[in-house]
């Protein structure tokens, strides 16, 4: 699947997200529920000020002592003494809101980040097994930012939007209360220009869709684009490409603004509709209060209250509009984030897979065909059998599909047609895990983590020993380079490895591949990228790795091929030749033989 392509195409089924998402939810529900309680009186209290309104226009203004009665006893309270309390009460009551505040903002962010961190974590745990043509379709931008921004968008936007939804209704519901305790005729008014101000909200909703799709695709082309220009920093350097780079960052920094905008132009009215629809009820308010006033209906204190009671009813309202506005751009990110957990490799182990426990005779390659995709086929029956112990060499013009071989053998890729049998038997029949741990594969460009030297090798068998490390050191001659470092083992190489030259980091992913001790090895490429020096070095170790394994070996290196049991040259997907290299060069008008007049005599008039 190309992550570019996404549709979000459930972000509209809020009752199947809510359950898809509910079960990362779940383990952090008490403290999400006890956040929405707090959220309950931090809104409820908004009420407050507008409530004392109406006793202090009332009595205080008015200087009327406040009579009433309780339990059948009559009270007094002076109006004074209100003029005292109300003002300490309005306090009083600010303090417990901010306070009350506080611990609904601490709680939803911890619940919010714990619930972020789970999905990421879950998210993570499936790339982490995703197949190789999942990371060929799809670029690093695109891939960070559907499994790093969009969980953060989804999970933690929904509890932050959903509190704030939760604060405002109730701050709302207080103000509409106090409202209808002034006056319900007023609050029909108020009501009915609320449920006005929501409407433009339900016309947005597949705009904000089409734009947080499309600021996706946009935000991986940002993120592939530092990548690029970061990994190939020496080749922008080398061909003068930072003009490209820049064009390429900047073109794609004003698309985004422009789609932003266009989201704005479309969406940005909401807030001034919300306020004039506000406004005429404001007008409608003013003018009936006024008459009701005038009337003897209602008191000034009552409609003081009102009045202040509307006014602040605005923001909990504009507040609830873009909290209902923010919740489709989480719901869009939601259904972005379950097409990814819906997504599966396509290569599985089936129902009870065997353990792979060594290679006892030979591999064969039977009538076997594969294309990356139905278009174009890279390799078109390939019938090949290799003995235990035996170093088969591939060679081939560039292009022809000599890796795509070897990248077969771990199931890096399933095969379109035909079958590859370790000891006659299918290895779709094993475990991936166990076909892997007993194939040791160096690349010509080999990837070294982050880390010290001593965690880069140990990838190879976590289990292994300390006397084990010690010989992998020792065979791939890194003794040496350890001794001149400042923490040997533990030296910490940097991203890629760059601290270490390029023969350095062949040698540790040497190491890395020998601590494994696995008997197949595959070495593709593994010393065309070095120096002279360097490869000799490498050359040294590399023997050491393939002593006694069968070996797939694609190699430039003439006395490599020449020192194969045999050598099979693949033009065009196809397995042309097999042989030693004398049979071969005695095959006449034959491939090996244009190819090794080509690319071979010279190193060999270089030796000699």
């Amino acid at each position: 699947m190309k992550l570019s392509d996404t549709t979000a195409k459930n972000s509209f089924r809020y009752s199947w997200l809510l359950k898809r998402l509910f079960p990362y939810v779940k383990p952090f529900l008490g403290r999400i529920l006890l956040g929405f309680l707090v959220a309950i009186p931090v809104g409820a209290l908004d009420g407050v000020v507008a409530f004392s309104l109406k006793p202090y226009m009332d009595y205080v203004v008015g200087q009327k002592d406040w009579v009433f009665s309780l339990f059948g006893h009559s009270y007094t309270v002076t109006y004074s003494a209100m003029a005292i309390a109300i003002p300490f009460a309005v306090i009083l009551f600010a303090g417990i809101q901010g306070t009350l505040r506080y611990l609904n903002t601490y709680l939803t962010d911890w619940s919010s980040q714990k619930i972020t961190n789970t999905v990421k974590i879950a998210l993570f745990d499936k790339l982490v097994y995703m197949d190789p043509s999942f990371y060929d379709e799809n670029s690093s931008g695109v891939i960070l930012t559907r499994y790093s921004n969009d969980p953060a968008s989804a999970s933690d936007g929904i509890v932050t939007y959903l509190r704030n939804f939760v604060t405002s209704l109730f701050g709302a519901l207080s103000l509409i209360a106090v409202m209808l305790y002034s006056s319900w005729k007023l609050a029909v008014i108020g009501v009915v220009v609320l449920c006005a101000a929501f409407i433009p909200v339900a016309l947005i909703r597949k705009k904000v869709k089409a734009t947080s799709n499309k600021n996706m695709v946009l935000g991986g082309g940002i993120t592939t684009n530092f990548n690029e220009t970061y990994n190939g920093n020496k080749v922008v350097k080398a061909y003068n490409l930072e003009e490209r780079q820049r064009h390429i960052y900047n073109d794609k920094i004003w698309e985004t603004f422009n789609n932003n905008m266009s989201l704005v132009k479309r969406t940005g009215w909401m807030s001034p509709i919300m306020y004039l629809i506000a406004s005429c009820g404001i007008a409608l308010v003013l003018g009936y209060g006024t008459f009701l006033i005038t009337s003897g209906s209602m008191t000034a204190g009552s409609f003081a209250s009102f009045v202040t009671s509307l006014l602040l009813l605005y923001k909990p309202v504009k507040t609830l509009g873009n909290t209902l506005t923010g919740l489709q751009g989480v719901f869009v990110a939601m259904g972005r984030v379950f097409e990814l957990f819906d997504l599966h490799p396509e290569i599985v182990d089936k129902e009870n897979a065997i353990e792979l426990k060594g290679l006892d005779n030979f591999i064969e390659f039977n009538n076997v065909s594969f294309g990356y995709n139905e278009e174009q086929t890279v390799l078109k029956n390939i019938n090949l059998r290799v003995q235990k112990n035996e170093t088969l060499a591939i060679v081939g013009n560039s292009g022809g599909g000599k890796s795509t071989l070897v990248n077969l053998i771990p199931r890096f890729y399933d095969i379109t047609q035909g079958a590859i049998l370790f000891d006659g038997v299918n290895i779709k029949e094993f475990k991936q895990e166990s076909l892997r741990n007993n194939i040791s594969m160096v690349f010509q460009d080999n990837f070294l983590f982050s880390g010290t030297i001593r965690e880069n090798i140990m990838m190879g068998n976590k289990n292994a020993t300390e006397n084990e490390l010690n010989h992998a050191i020792e065979y791939a001659h890194l003794e040496e380079m350890i001794a001149d470092l400042p923490d040997g083992l533990d030296t910490v190489i940097g991203e890629r490895g760059m601290a270490l030259s390029g023969g350095q980091r062949q040698r540790v992913a040497i190491a890395r591949a020998m601590i494994r001790n696995a008997p197949i090895v595959i070495l593709d490429e593994a010393t065309s990228a070095l120096d002279n020096k360097s490869e000799a070095i490498v050359q040294k170790a590399l023997d050491n790795l393939i002593k006694n394994k069968t070996v797939f070996v694609i190699a430039h290196r003439l006395s490599t091929i020449k020192n194969a049991n045999r050598i099979a040259v693949i033009n065009e997907g196809e397995l042309v030749e097999i042989g030693n290299h004398d049979e071969l060069m005695n095959i006449p008008n034959g491939q090996y033989k244009a190819l090794y007049e080509m690319q071979y005599r010279k190193q060999e008039q270089g030796v000699a």
